[in-house]
């Protein structure tokens, strides 16, 4: 089977996303994004107890790479529209991932996103996202509803330490975009250096 690189939340969605990957034989290497200060420690904290459940269960190591992504995120609430600001975050997390994905030799990018569930899982604002990474994204969860999904995660264990209490990001707009141009996107990613910022995210990431 393949080996794939998962970003993992401290959510509800993003284990029970690995859990199928792994379940059908594949290879994961997870990805946190650590939104430290815009968090507190407990996103970070979930997701080792999350991969240590995981790894229990399938007998398969799970390297985690924490990546930082406070000061990407600071960037951008500085530099660019914050409507924008989810979309202009994700689009940085793809490319960590890829970026590590290419490190570990893995040929596919994995996500918890269910189609709708939050202004960043619309169908323009996922396409706008992507469209910043070349592998493929696949999305075991894409149809499921919550109540499904809250289901799975209850049967594989996961359910209790997703929703142990925690802060969660500031950084997140008051009216988030629901509806995306990636034109717009790209004229807002000109006042970055793109290329810098992923380089220092991934040259400071740590391996758990």
């Amino acid at each position: 089977m393949a080996r794939g690189v998962m970003l993992m939340s401290g959510g509800i969605d993003s284990p029970v996303a690995v859990h199928f990957m792994l379940r059908q034989g594949h290879e994961i290497v997870a990805v946190h994004m650590d939104n430290r200060p815009f968090t507190d420690d407990s996103p970070l904290e979930k997701v080792v107890d999350h991969l240590a459940l995981l790894r229990q269960r399938y007998g398969q190591p799970i390297p985690l790479y924490v990546v930082p992504h406070g000061s990407t995120q600071t960037t951008l609430m500085r530099t660019t529209d914050r409507h924008v600001g989810c979309i202009l975050c994700r689009r940085f997390m793809w490319r960590s991932a890829e970026r590590i994905a290419e490190r570990e030799g893995a040929t596919f990018l994995v996500t918890g996103e269910a189609l709708g569930q939050v202004a960043s899982q619309t169908l323009s604002n996922m396409h706008s996202a992507t469209a910043s990474v070349r592998l493929p994204i696949v999305r075991p969860l894409i149809g499921f509803d919550k109540q499904e999904i809250e289901a799975v995660a209850k049967e594989i264990g996961t359910y209790g330490i997703s929703t142990r209490p925690g802060v969660c990001c500031q950084a997140v707009p008051d009216k988030p975009a629901t509806r995306s141009n990636l034109v717009q996107i790209l004229r807002e990613e000109e006042l970055l250096d793109v290329d810098q910022i992923i380089d220092d995210c991934v040259r400071k990431s740590v391996i758990l």
